[in-house]
C-alpha cells in the first residue's frame, strides 16, 4: 500500500521551544523558575512510583476526546516482560523496582553525551499533559492521559551530529530486580529505535507520568517513550540509554521474530500479525470491538513522514 503525503501537525499544536539548559547552568544563571520546578519536581520523584502527584502540569496538545482508560486497568493490565509474561505480572512484581536514582546514558553521534540524571534530564521542560491512544499489537487499546515532554526538545538539547540518522532506545537490564529477564523471551535489554524525524515529530514525548502521577513501575517508571502512531511495544519503557546512530537499529522483537515484527511497527489495519488480524481491536472496558485506524488515528499528522513507501514491505 502506497500512501501520499498529508500535512503536518498544526503550528498551533506545537510545543514552544524551550531553554535547553542543565540544572547548574539554570542556577549559574539565576533562572529561579526553573530550579523553583525542579526543587517541586524532586520530591514527587522519589515517592513511591505512581503515587506523587506532579507538580505544574500544563495541559498539552488534544488528540482524542475519547473516554479515558480507568487508572485501575491502565495500571494493572500491562506487557512489560521485564516483570513477567502474564499482563498482572508487571504490577505484581515490580513493587520493589527502584527508580531513584535513575541515570541515562546518551552518546553515539552526539555533540554532548553524557550521564543525565533523571532531574537534569526533566528540568528544561515544561511538562504537559496528552491524551493518546494506545494500540496493542495483540489488538487491545486504551486511552491514557500520559504526562511528558516532547522527544524533539530533547534530541535539539544533545545536538545529534550530521551522520545521526536514528536513535536507539535501551531499557535497564537487572534480572534481580526484574525476574522476566531471568527468562529466554528475548534477548536482553529491550532495545527499540526510530528514525530520526520519527522522533523528532511533536507527538513522539518522553514520559515521567500518567493521570498526572509519577509514573508507575508497571507503566514503565521512571522514563519511557511514547509513540501513540505505532504499536505499544514501540514505546520502550525504563529507559538507561539513548544512542544516536547511522545505521538503523535492530529491535527486540524485529531479532527475535522478524517474520511477525518489522522495524516501523506503524498501527496499520491492512497488514495483519501472521497470528491474527489487526482490523479490529477491543478497547479495554469494551465488549465490542472496533475499527483499527491507520497509524491508530494520527495519519493526519504522521503520514507524511512515510511518504511513497510501501508499507506492507516496510512493517
Amino acid at each position: 500500500m502506497l500512501i501520499k503525503p498529508a500535512p503536518d501537525i498544526r503550528s498551533s499544536e506545537i510545543t514552544d521551544e524551550t531553554l535547553y539548559l542543565r540544572r547548574r547552568e539554570f542556577v549559574k544563571a539565576a533562572a529561579v523558575p526553573a530550579v523553583a520546578a525542579l526543587a517541586g519536581l524532586a520530591p514527587a520523584l522519589a515517592t513511591a512510583s505512581g503515587q506523587g502527584a506532579l507538580p505544574n502540569v500544563r495541559k498539552g496538545v488534544v488528540t482524542t476526546d475519547e473516554a479515558w482508560t480507568p487508572w485501575e486497568d491502565v495500571t494493572t493490565y500491562n506487557n512489560f516482560y521485564e516483570f513477567g509474561m502474564d499482563k498482572g505480572d508487571p504490577a505484581r512484581h515490580s513493587k520493589a523496582f527502584r527508580t531513584k536514582p535513575w541515570t541515562v546514558k546518551i552518546d553515539g553521534l552526539v555533540n554532548k553525551p553524557g550521564d543525565y540524571h533523571l532531574e537534569d534530564l526533566l528540568a528544561p521542560h515544561a511538562l504537559e499533559e496528552r491524551v493518546y491512544r494506545l494500540r496493542c499489537v495483540e489488538a487491545w487499546s486504551m486511552v491514557i492521559p500520559w504526562v511528558g515532554f516532547p522527544l524533539k526538545d530533547l534530541i535539539k538539547r544533545v545536538e545529534p551530529q550530521g551522520g545521526a540518522k536514528f536513535v536507539e532506545f535501551a531499557t535497564l537490564h537487572d534480572p534481580r530486580q526484574m525476574p522476566g529477564q531471568r527468562l529466554d523471551v528475548l534477548d536482553w535489554p529491550y532495545v527499540e529505535g526510530l528514525r530520526l524525524d520519527e522522533a523528532m515529530h511533536p507527538l513522539a514525548i518522553l514520559a515521567a507520568g500518567l493521570y498526572g502521577k509519577v509514573l508507575p513501575n508497571q507503566n514503565g517508571a521512571p522514563l519511557r517513550l511514547v509513540v501513540p502512531w505505532k504499536y505499544g511495544f514501540k514505546s520502550i519503557k525504563s529507559i538507561v540509554r539513548i544512542r544516536f546512530t547511522a545505521k538503523q537499529p535492530v529491535s527486540s522483537w524485529q531479532a527475535s521474530a522478524p517474520q511477525e515484527y518489522g522495524f516501523y511497527s506503524n498501527v496499520n489495519p491492512d497488514v495483519d500479525h501472521p497470528r491474527w488480524s489487526q482490523a479490529r481491536e477491543r478497547r479495554i472496558g469494551e465488549f465490542f470491538k472496533r475499527k483499527t485506524l491507520m497509524f491508530n488515528g494520527y495519519g493526519d499528522q504522521v503520514a507524511g513522514l512515510y511518504a511513497g513507501m510501501d508499507l506492507k514491505k516496510f512493517y
